[in-house]
């Protein structure tokens, strides 16, 4: 269903004064981008399976805001490589990419209809630091400092596919790995990676129902 001019004007106010709860020191300019980022994902929506048809009304908690949490545990440094795997519909990289305009960001997913649309946003967005790349994980051999995905796949075969991306470095305190935003229970997949991971509880940032079982999963790689 395409929503009314009076519906999106609605939408759009609600969705950015939830953006400023959590974070009001942005930039209008930000601010900005961020609505027109959700203007853009739903016309391609409207075209493409991007994100659920339901979520369509809460695009800015579910999708935007969720985004965003890892900019709530993580300070990414100017001049920082970010690679976002499995984009779909540009999350969580666009988001952080208007949140770190001095991070550069290279989002890549499988499905190339996904990356057209990936590519039209982050020019309508006028977003620099970002580009979009159609590729899988498994045959990109750039380096980065952090990989990000949202729910793409199991910890381990994430860490598997992606650690070979993050570049060495012999800072112990550099903290550079692989963030991942996941739900539920896991503990099965935490046993399956073998390999240090810090936990961050959403619920801890956002007071939303929605957050109760989201996390963010960091695996340190150096």
């Amino acid at each position: 269903m395409i929503l009314s001019r009076e519906r999106k004007v609605i939408f759009n106010v609600a969705g950015v004064a939830v953006i400023r709860k959590y974070f009001p020191a942005l930039k209008v300019w930000q601010y900005e981008k961020l609505e027109l980022f959700a203007t853009l994902l739903n016309g391609w929506n409207s075209r493409i399976n991007l994100v659920s048809r339901s979520d369509a009304g809460e695009l800015f908690l579910r999708h935007i805001l969720h985004s965003l949490s890892i900019a709530k545990v993580f300070e990414f440094q100017p001049g920082q490589r970010v690679l976002d795997v499995g984009t779909g519909g540009g999350f969580p990289g666009i988001p952080l990419a208007i949140f770190f305009p001095a991070v550069r960001f290279l989002l890549i997913d499988s499905i190339g209809k996904k990356i057209t649309a990936v590519e039209d946003m982050v020019r309508g967005l006028g977003l620099e630091n970002a580009g979009a790349r159609k590729v899988r994980a498994e045959d990109l051999n750039e380096k980065f400092d952090f990989v990000v995905s949202r729910a793409v796949t199991r910890l381990s075969q994430l860490y598997k596919m992606t650690s070979k991306n993050i570049r060495a470095t012999d800072d112990a305190n550099s903290g550079t790995g692989i963030i991942c935003l996941k739900g539920g229970d896991l503990s099965a997949e935490l046993i399956e990676l073998k390999k240090p991971a810090e936990i961050f509880e959403i619920e801890r940032i956002y007071e939303e129902s929605f957050f109760s079982s989201k996390k963010i999963i960091f695996i340190p790689c150096r």
